[in-house]
């Protein structure tokens, strides 16, 4: 199941892949969940602005711990702030989610697994160089709270 999922993942990343000269990239992040508390790693894409500003940044995110996996498939769009004459941008979005839950036994529920829809909201602040991070808050069922730190690669 695990490998399924995360053969569905890269696949999902991979969809809005365009030619170099379009200034696709791709980061990676890493931080802690509530609601169920998790470490979370993952992945995102920024493409190119769809328009002035706005990007879309879809990403995948594996929680691990609270006796479950979740992996998040995000499909968020983010609107970018450019602070005058400083080397950050504030960015906000927001976006649904896809979030694959396996329960593990411990769980009361045996061994399970859900699909279940969600919603983020986001904000978050990066460097020009890569460095960045988001705080996410989730509704439905995503998680309620998300803070990670990553790297953006040019």
């Amino acid at each position: 199941m695990v490998r399924r999922v995360t053969w569905m993942a890269m696949v999902v990343l991979a969809l809005p892949a365009l030619p170099a000269e379009a200034q696709v990239t791709f980061g990676i992040r890493a931080g802690a969940s509530g609601n169920p508390d998790q470490f979370v790693v993952g992945a995102h894409v920024d493409t190119p602005p769809l328009i002035e500003n706005l990007t879309f940044r879809p990403n995948v995110e594996l929680g691990i711990g609270n006796d479950l996996t979740l992996v998040a498939l995000n499909f968020e769009f983010a609107y970018w702030i450019p602070i005058p004459d400083q080397p950050w941008r504030v960015y906000l979005g927001a976006g649904p989610a896809a979030n694959i839950i396996s329960f593990g036994g411990g769980s009361g529920r045996g061994d399970d697994t859900d699909v279940e829809g969600g919603f983020n909201i986001m904000l978050g602040v990066q460097h020009s160089r890569g460095l960045f991070t988001e705080l996410k808050v989730g509704v439905i069922d995503s998680p309620d709270i998300k803070v990670t730190v990553g790297w953006s690669f040019k």
